[in-house]
């Protein structure tokens, strides 16, 4: 059985931009990153995934933003690269979606936060994690 937890935002750091971003929107980069840390317990195995997202303007940063979200495994349950994929997939979608919300205080309330690419990450040692 695989068993997921909430996300928590473990970090939401905004600083306010002193100029407009509309005026200059050319200058607002960001930048996705994603970690996979194993967990393990007598009885359950698992991991945490860690998405982080930082936006900068002026190269400066505007926000970064981190979110962490579990999966709690049986110790028999084998999980395939197709499951994993679902698994980050999920917790992708949580992360944004808590984005979607919190963003309407910033001046980032009408951007939107890159497609998480998990093309570019080998996820052969993520399972590995989970053996």
């Amino acid at each position: 059985m695989i068993e997921q937890t909430e996300l928590v935002i473990t970090k939401w750091q905004y600083h306010p931009s002193e100029t407009s971003i509309e005026e200059n929107p050319e200058k607002l980069f960001s930048t996705i990153s994603f970690e996979v840390m194993k967990k393990r317990a007598a009885t359950k195995k698992g991991i945490a995934c860690r998405f982080t997202v930082r936006f900068e303007f002026e190269n400066k940063p505007l926000l970064e933003y981190v979110g962490e979200d579990s999966y709690v495994i049986d110790l028999q349950d084998i999980i395939d690269k197709n499951e994993l994929q679902r698994m980050i997939r999920n917790s992708y979608s949580k992360f944004n979606e808590k984005f979607e919300f919190k963003k309407f205080g910033t001046v980032l309330r009408d951007k939107s936060l890159l497609p998480f690419d998990e093309t570019k990450y080998d996820l052969d040692p993520v399972l590995a994690l989970l053996q």
